[in-house]
């Protein structure tokens, strides 16, 4: 896997009035990748789940605990080639996720909460957890899909 440098680093307190924040700088950074607008809005969609459970679940939903969001443009190796993608590695200092107990709740249960994992596994082309040093980091990646050329153009 190819890494490059960060193309946004963003260092922010678990407050859930700064997501608008996180929201807008990662729609425009997918457009400009060149994301479609369904794409962008998945990113989007996956992030702020993933920031809504750190502050809610890693941090007790108690506000000014740090959160730290890294957004990078990598390849990686997708059927025999090397594919763009936008990597996104969250890092929190909360408490330890039970892997346990990370699991959405099923879909046919109706009734509000408890689907960010689902939606995040679903807009997410990769999704990676791990613990370590006392923190708990999140890596997601969303292939680029850059459209071919049509012949004759």
């Amino acid at each position: 896997m190819s890494r490059s440098s960060p193309l946004l680093n963003l260092e922010l307190q678990s407050n859930p009035e700064m997501l608008c924040v996180v929201r807008h700088a990662l729609g425009q950074l997918a457009e400009t990748l060149g994301f479609s607008s369904a794409e962008c809005r998945a990113v989007v969609l996956a992030v702020d789940e993933a920031l809504t459970n750190i502050i809610k679940h890693a941090y007790g939903g108690e506000q000014g605990h740090p959160i730290r969001a890294l957004f990078r443009r990598i390849e990686v190796p997708r059927d025999g080639n090397q594919r763009k993608a936008l990597e996104i590695v969250l890092e929190d200092r909360g408490k330890k996720i039970d892997h346990a107990k990370w699991c959405g709740r099923p879909l046919e249960e109706v009734r509000p909460g408890g689907l960010g994992l689902h939606f995040i596994n679903e807009c997410m082309d990769a999704v990676e957890f791990r613990r370590k040093f006392g923190k708990n980091h999140l890596r997601l990646i969303k292939l680029l899909d850059v459209p071919k050329p049509e012949k004759g153009v």
